[in-house]
């Protein structure tokens, strides 16, 4: 687990992409500080595994699966990610519950000042926005930040310049892909309701009446999960 509290800039040395496997070399120094193989390291929010320890970085085996759903395919030499170790169990929550799993990539559209910060603006898929929320979290290429308002096209995110200058996310340009990860509360209430849905025969066509009443209530409503903090 993370938090989407950017540790580190590394800069890739190499990614190898093959049919069947890949791997990544990432040049760093601080995140190397009491990890050994086999720990996580989130790489643009992505978690990876440590295969390999070196002086001045670490490699990490990665799936053909996540170069296509990842940023992560597009990197080449010399270009910076951001970093960050597995929560430590003593440590402090500064971010939000991060797991690493990318729920799939956005494209940054707009870029502009606004006071001492700068909003970015992000499209991306109808599934991914179907969990964005005005004021709620999201993770982009891992860094924990407060959606400022949302569309069912795109969001936006204001970067304060401490962020800015910690992590990767100005260096980039209009039309740059960034890795997206959903606020995970948010997809379990999704399942959960989409659950009851089904089981309500909500799915699939209007329920008869004797279909109605074999079907248990749910207790999960709209007034539940706002009472509950949801």
């Amino acid at each position: 687990m993370f938090t989407g509290i950017i540790e580190e800039i590394g800069s890739v040395r190499h990614v190898i992409s093959g049919s069947v496997s890949g791997e990544i070399r990432i040049g760093a120094s601080k995140v190397l500080q009491g990890t050994k193989v086999g720990d996580s390291i989130a790489v643009n929010g992505v978690c990876l595994t440590v295969t390999r320890l070196l002086g001045d970085g670490f490699t990490a085996d990665v799936m053909p699966e996540t170069l296509r759903r990842t940023n992560l395919g597009r990197l080449g030499g010399g270009d910076l990610v951001n970093l960050e170790r597995a929560m430590a169990a003593d440590g402090r929550f500064g971010g939000h519950i991060v797991s690493g799993h990318i729920d799939g990539t956005g494209k940054i559209t707009q870029m502009r000042p606004e006071g001492n910060a700068i909003l970015v603006t992000i499209t991306a898929p109808q599934e991914i926005m179907a969990l964005i929320v005005e004021k709620g979290s999201v993770a982009i290429d891992g860094i924990s930040l407060t959606v400022v308002s949302a569309t069912d096209e795109g969001f936006q995110v204001s970067v304060i310049p401490h962020t800015g200058e910690e992590t990767i996310l100005l260096k980039k340009r209009v039309g740059d892909a960034v890795n997206l990860e959903n606020d995970v509360i948010g997809k379990y209430v999704q399942k959960l309701l989409g659950a009851n849905f089904k089981n309500a025969g909500v799915y699939g066509g209007m329920q008869t009446g004797r279909q109605a009443e074999k079907q248990p209530q749910s207790r999960i409503t709209m007034e539940f999960l706002a009472e509950h903090g949801f």
